[in-house]
């Protein structure tokens, strides 16, 4: 700095690139000077690198790689360049750049921040869990764990996996933070429904530390908040978003808000947020036309869909789906084949699997089979989407055969199953007696080769269709197989129990489930009190009954009423039943009565059956079956007239019976 201060002293027209070239350049020595010649010499690795990353830059990944193989002088430099090759090369392969990764550290390559961001972000994006966390070792031992690019990486790996707990911890340990790294942490926790921390780290964290959100930042709170339907909590927000001008800048954001109150059923504040669009953008046309199909508000969507064309706005795929499923919701049939021929004339049957899936589900549910095997035949390429599709469109059709067909078909032509093909074939063959429990074991075992083993909606359908076929102790099994159940795991066990009369053991999964924390809710305790209902657990019945609202604030429904009315009678407590089932929802309820009645039946109780009789009668004078057993009540107390004249009532309904079978499994 001093030579450069005394050459501008001295010579003001010396410039500065002169005096860099003076003293960083070789410089030619006249013929009578002694002064050796020194040629300057360039770092091969560099023009080696140079040529790597401008074959990766023109995605040639192959002549890259051919670069790679042809010379043993390779730095950190060099391996960076090809691991993020594998990635934006559309002939990369992730699994190839973890491997040029491991062939880093056993040559003894040292990683630098670059190599960890790219490696973190592979494993979070493709699924390779394990390497991750073998990265994170190699990110501590050599220190850059505090790199906010580093730990950004972390963080959003975590919340790939799940783990909101360790990602938030990596996040409040780096001392810099971005706003880019702020969203990723809000779209975990509005990915996996942390609606409560997605609130809190909002207020708590980023308006705390004055970080000046965008409109990325907005549309996951929105969205967050319409999922959960916090009305109040999405008006506040959008209070900001107006301050900040974005509904006028952000069409992103302005659809966002379209969206958000749709999903809390505010139909007024969704159109009022539409008109308030000034970009006419085909986004928040067909957002608003798929929110009027969500809601079944039918007339109003197709006045808005022609409308929309009008104004030379193409419908999109959201449209077509939306409409499509209010088909299937209302088992419309007519107006899906109208919306099928605009998917064909849109040409959109060819370029979406997602109105692929839909038709076929349409079709599916308005008990028209045969179109949606149409549809799925006619597809271009059969994917995992559409398969599910058929699958359900089949099982409401009771036809468990063609599931079984179907599901071989996907093996064969090499689409992997997921948890939903699993689920929705195990509960076909579990209500199906002529199934055959050997099936459900095949499923079994293909579940566990596919990976699938620790899946919680496998486990469930897996556990109902053992106990269904009365083997619980195979669903017990896999209950304890289980990594971390959730409560519904816990509540097809308890359900399991029940089904096969072993309420206590119920009872005692209930207990387990409370103590671990978790929460059960009204279909548990009904689980619970059908175990106890089908094992006479009187007492046990009745303090997980009263233990519904005192402790856990549930209020019993009518079918937990039924069942500890039914559980009542069965121990002939006629009279507590009877006070009991005159508070219950569903005192007007004739099946409850029912039991009452037949249970006053058995035990002798005249006075208490002469009461549930008047109920009966009043409660269904057209049903022949009630009006029936009344009679026979009041034939078995000696009220021959009142029996008859009950009887020729229920004979002029004309009452017929249904002939029972039942269906069992020989094994040979």
């Amino acid at each position: 700095m001093r030579k450069l201060l005394f050459l501008k002293q001295t010579n003001p027209q010396l410039s500065l690139l002169s005096f860099v070239r003076s003293t960083t350049t070789t410089i030619i020595p006249s013929n009578n000077s002694h002064v050796p010649f020194r040629p300057i010499t360039v770092d091969p690795i560099y023009l080696k690198n140079r040529q790597i990353h401008a074959f990766i830059k023109s995605r040639n990944l192959n002549s890259a790689l051919a670069v790679f193989h042809s010379t043993s002088l390779r730095d950190a430099v060099t391996y960076n360049l090809l691991i993020s090759g594998h990635v934006t090369c559309h002939d990369g392969s992730p699994a190839r750049a973890l491997h040029l990764y491991a062939e880093m550290g056993l040559l003894g390559v040292t990683e630098t921040p670059t190599t960890f961001t790219s490696v973190i972000s592979i494993c979070a994006n493709h699924g390779f869990f394990g390497e991750g966390l073998q990265a994170h070792c190699r990110i501590v031992k050599f220190g850059f764990l505090s790199n906010v690019f580093v730990g950004g990486a972390l963080v959003g790996f975590y919340m790939n996996l799940g783990l909101c707990g360790p990602a938030l911890e990596l996040f409040d340990e780096l001392p810099e933070r971005n706003l880019a790294l702020w969203n990723v942490v809000l779209r975990g926790l509005c990915e996996f429904g942390c609606f409560d921390d997605l609130i809190g780290f909002y207020y708590s964290w980023m308006c705390f530390e004055g970080v000046e959100p965008n409109g990325v930042t907005f549309c996951y709170l929105l969205r967050g908040c319409g999922i959960d339907r916090r009305l109040h909590e999405g008006m506040k927000i959008q209070g900001r978003i107006l301050k900040m001008g974005l509904v006028e800048s952000n069409v992103f954001v302005a659809n966002a808000l379209v969206d958000f109150y749709s999903a809390c059923g505010c139909l007024v504040g969704a159109r009022k947020c539409f008109e308030a669009i000034l970009v006419e953008d085909v986004i928040s046309w067909n957002s608003l036309v798929c929110v009027y199909a969500e809601n079944d508000l039918v007339f109003e969507a197709l006045k808005l869909f022609t409308v929309m064309q009008l104004w030379g706005k193409k419908p999109s795929v959201r449209s077509m789906v939306g409409f499509l499923n209010l088909c299937s919701r209302n088992k419309v049939v007519l107006l899906g084949k109208q919306v099928h021929c605009c998917v064909l004339k849109l040409g959109l049957d060819e370029m979406s699997v997602h109105v692929q899936s839909a038709l076929i589900d349409m079709y599916g549910k308005c008990s028209d089979i045969e179109s949606s095997v149409a549809v799925f035949e006619s597809l271009p390429d059969r994917t995992l989407e559409c398969c599910n599709s058929l699958l359900t469109s089949l099982s409401n059709c009771g036809a468990i055969e063609d599931m079984v067909e179907l599901f071989g078909l996907m093996v064969e032509e090499g689409i992997r199953p997921d948890e939903v093909t699993f689920s929705s074939t195990l509960k076909a063959l579990s209500v199906s007696a002529s199934a055959g429990f050997t099936r459900c074991q095949l499923l079994h075992c293909f579940a566990l080769k596919s990976g699938l083993k620790g899946d919680a909606a496998v486990a469930c359908s897996l556990m109902d269709a053992y106990s269904r076929f009365g083997h619980v102790e195979y669903s017990r099994e896999i209950f304890e197989g289980l990594r971390s159940p959730n409560a519904i795991c816990f509540t097809s066990l308890i359900n399991g129990y029940a089904r096969n009369g072993m309420g206590e053991e119920g009872l005692a999964v209930l207990q387990a489930m409370i103590e671990k924390g978790l929460k059960p809710d009204k279909v548990t305790f009904l689980c619970a009190l059908t175990g106890c209902n089908h094992k006479g657990l009187v007492e046990e019945g009745k303090v997980v009954f009263d233990s519904m609202k005192s402790l856990h604030g549930i209020h019993p429904d009518r079918q937990h009423f039924s069942c500890i009315v039914d559980l009542l009678c069965r121990a002939g407590l006629l009279y507590e039943a009877e006070d009991l089932l005159l508070c219950s929802p569903g005192k007007r309820d004739c099946v409850m009565w029912s039991s009452l009645l037949r249970s006053c039946r058995v035990h002798g109780n005249e006075e208490v059956g002469t009461r549930a009789a008047q109920a009966l009668v009043e409660l269904g004078p057209n049903d022949p079956a009630v009006l029936l057993q009344a009679s026979n009540f009041y034939a078995e107390i000696g009220k021959s007239d009142t029996s008859r004249e009950i009887r020729e009532v229920a004979l002029a309904s004309k009452m017929t019976r249904e002939i029972g079978h039942s269906l069992i499994e020989v094994k040979y």
